[in-house]
């Protein structure tokens, strides 16, 4: 019988076996674990998405419930509650109804006191509604700003649905996890504005359109009532047309190809082309008809009176808006977008004012406003949308549209901010998605870790999703030595300020240059325009809007040159001590 030894004070037997180890369960063995997860992935899919839009739908409404209302906000929730509870079209006639009647399904709930009669102009209206007619206006954004919200979150399923027909569950995951944790969507889809629900329209019709290739007859009526909600809601959204019933015939071809694979003779070619042709009118029909459904939701007589404000058009613009087969408030309504063009407004680009417009503005304005993890994606699945086979017939969907729409927005007069591309983060976060198509362990990582990154950057900037930058221009602390306007400081902090200046400078003369559609009076903000008196008359706490800021002239550029900064407030509004 041989001995035993001892080695590193471990007894075993001469014959170098080793004592029994204590047996690991069967279902924790790396197999059985990885057998549970695939046995339970439904579940696990289920419940990331549930989580990634909870996380998102916490965001928007923090976000909702603690910001004033921003520039825009007072005129779409005035005409809004006019649109629904007088069922009058007369005010914001630059906009179709759909987005202010969404709008206005959320003031349904609050005991509105409505302004009847009120005889002037749409922002008096707003300001009146909010202010002047005993209403709560925490309250009434709140419930005009849940709506949109509610449609945003829906939207993010649509990110999800289209994405797993391209790649399957894990690059649905990725694409919605980019759309949940966009600063853009979270910021403004959290608002009581048009642009979020119009991209989000122009998605689902894109998608209705990818599935058209299968079953057209379904799917290209549904595309066109999407189109037409987009229009519905703002006239930019028409640009899309052009590109989208063209989708909508190669839908019907390739519908038609995948049941009659045989080969391509003339006959074989213009019969399926012409009923393409036939199909993609058809859904531009279904489209006008919600176009002229929204109006009639709103006045049923369609009554309209053209206002004083709408300028007359010559030439090819004129020709087209007459010819346009839209309810006269919406043909009036383009006028007053083309007259918008005519006008040249104050812009503000890395530390320069300019007047007028610059091509590149959006792209700049892009790349500081957006994640970078965000970036690398977007830039990945472009490229993985165009190279790798199976995913090339989803190009055209998923990059045409955007990229008109972007030519369009830069050919505008308004260098206002990134929310007028704001359908790009819904269109590429699908197309980053797509990325999960590449074969191999180390694009999956780099994925994992880029959407992690984008998940950080995104949570280390709540609740200030409007001023957000990535972390290579500063973050949101340093965004307003970049861009101005709804960039950055759209008015939303009035309430932080009023809180601030209660709490740390009690009892202080305040001076206040205030860039908004708030009311600094209703939120308890005691303050003069220092602009209206003597420079030396002006001391104490100078505030000014950082939006104001940037483009100070005169008087203003003189008080600031000759203040101290002291603080910031939401990273929009700056508190200077004199």
């Amino acid at each position: 019988m041989r001995r035993a030894g001892v080695i590193d004070g471990t007894t075993r037997a001469v014959t170098g076996r080793r004592p029994d180890r204590p047996r690991v369960p069967d279902r924790l063995r790396p197999g059985a674990v990885l057998r549970t997860l695939r046995r339970h992935r439904r579940t696990l899919f289920v419940l990331a998405v549930v989580a990634l839009l909870v996380q998102m739908a916490v965001a928007m409404v923090t976000t909702a419930a603690e910001q004033t209302p921003t520039i825009d906000e007072p005129v779409y929730v005035g005409s809004a509650v006019v649109n629904v509870h007088e069922h009058s079209l007369r005010f914001n006639p630059e906009h179709p109804p759909l987005g202010k009647l969404v709008i206005g399904a959320g003031t349904l709930f609050t005991d509105v006191r409505t302004a009847p009669g009120f005889t002037g102009d749409q922002t008096e209206l707003g300001r009146h509604l909010l202010y002047g007619s005993g209403n709560d206006p925490w309250r009434l954004m709140l419930w005009a700003r849940l709506p949109v919200i509610a449609l945003t979150l829906l939207f993010g399923l649509v990110v999800l649905a289209f994405t797993r027909d391209l790649v399957g569950r894990a690059g649905a995951l990725a694409a919605l996890a980019l759309y949940t944790f966009s600063p853009d969507v979270i910021a403004h889809g959290s608002l009581a504005t048009l642009d979020v629900p119009t991209a989000g329209f122009l998605l689902t019709s894109v998608w209705l359109l990818w599935r058209a290739r299968w079953r057209p007859l379904v799917h290209l009526p549904m595309a066109g009532v999407a189109l037409g909600a987009a229009v519905a809601t703002k006239m930019s959204a028409l640009v899309a047309v052009p590109v989208l019933l063209p989708l909508a015939v190669l839908s019907f071809w390739c519908a038609h190809r995948a049941r009659n694979p045989g080969p391509l003779g003339l006959r074989a070619v213009a019969r399926p082309l012409v009923r393409g042709v036939a199909a993609a009118a058809g859904m531009g029909f279904v489209a006008l008809a919600v176009v002229w459904a929204s109006y009639l939701a709103v006045d049923p007589r369609l009554r309209w009176t053209t206002p004083p404000q709408v300028p007359e058009l010559r030439g090819l613009r004129e020709l087209a808006v007459q010819w346009m087969p839209f309810p006269e408030p919406f043909r009036d309504g383009m006028r007053i977008q083309f007259g918008f063009e005519y006008h040249r407004y104050h812009g503000f680009l890395f530390g320069h004012r300019y007047f007028g417009s610059l091509w590149y503005y959006l792209p700049v304005a892009l790349l500081v406003k957006t994640p970078l993890g965000t970036l690398a994606l977007w830039a990945a699945g472009t490229v993985t949308l165009v190279a790798v086979r199976r995913l090339r017939p989803a190009a055209p969907y998923l990059l045409v549209p955007p990229a008109v729409l972007m030519l369009a927005a830069m050919d505008g007069a308004r260098d206002f901010g990134v929310r007028y591309v704001v359908f790009l983060p819904l269109f590429l976060a699908v197309a980053a998605g797509c990325v999960t198509a590449v074969r191999g362990r180390w694009s999956h990582i780099a994925t994992a870790l880029l959407v992690a990154w984008v998940a950080i950057s995104s949570l280390r900037t709540y609740p200030f999703y409007l001023p957000y930058a990535n972390e290579a221009f500063g973050g949101p602390a340093r965004t307003h030595r970049h861009l101005h306007d709804s960039n950055v400081d759209w008015g939303q902090d009035l309430g932080r300020l009023a809180d601030r200046l209660r709490t740390r400078y009690p009892g202080e003369r305040v001076w206040l240059v205030y860039k908004g559609g708030g009311e600094p009076s209703a939120y308890g903000i005691e303050a003069s325009d220092p602009r209206t008196v003597a420079p030396e008359r002006v001391h104490g706490l100078l505030v000014v809007s950082d939006s104001a800021a940037v483009l100070a002239r005169g008087r203003l550029a003189d008080l600031l040159d000759g203040s101290t900064p002291v603080e910031e407030v939401g990273h929009s509004i700056t508190l200077y001590r004199r």
